[in-house]
């Protein structure tokens, strides 16, 4: 009974422990703009989750499809449509990775800290390895990171039909903005 006792309280500890080296945000931005003469097609998703493990420098991104936002309503019916991003079937998008060079942040100190995160994007039921400079920021304890990429469609097999092809960017800028609070179980 003591054994386990003391497992359980080993095992509580532990989580505990590591919770404090996990920092979370559930409304992180992600914004993607789609850039061609005839027309800028951009929207915006405040639903991010993410995660940064700032002892091992994990870092996770999921993201709702159907939590971004356009202008123009017919815009943001299309994106979610079997046409595009095919929100039913492949519902979300998710970014797993590693911060490269995990040595050169202190997060204890207030700095702005510029970052490489390798990892694994998955999204239309896709999976391509990434490589993505950043930016992470501590001021007054708190954790914010910023990323600005660029997403080939294809690479994702992506179509965009022929009818609007001209409207549609074959790359899309992908924009990054979180900001963390501490994990508590």
């Amino acid at each position: 009974m003591i054994k386990f006792f003391l497992t359980v309280v080993f095992i509580f500890s532990y989580l505990v422990l590591c919770a404090q080296d996990i920092y979370i945000t559930r409304n992180g931005k992600i914004t993607f703009l789609s850039q061609t003469l005839i027309e800028d097609i951009q929207a915006v998703n405040n639903e991010v989750t993410s995660t940064i493990n700032i002892k091992t420098g994990t870092v996770q991104f999921l993201v709702l499809i159907k939590s971004f936002q356009f202008k123009k309503a017919a815009m943001q019916q299309h994106f979610y449509s079997e046409e595009y991003m095919n929100s039913t079937q492949f519902p979300k998008a998710d970014f797993k990775g590693t911060i490269q060079n995990l040595n050169k942040i202190d997060f204890s100190k207030d700095g702005s800290y510029p970052v490489v995160v390798e990892g694994n994007l998955n999204m239309h039921g896709v999976t391509n390895k990434l490589t993505v400079n950043g930016v992470i920021t501590v001021k007054g304890g708190k954790i914010s990171s910023a990323s600005k990429f660029a997403v080939k469609l294809a690479d994702y097999k992506i179509s965009v039909p022929s009818i609007v092809s001209e409207k549609v960017a074959q790359v899309v800028d992908v924009t990054v903005a979180c900001t963390y609070e501490p994990y508590k179980s």
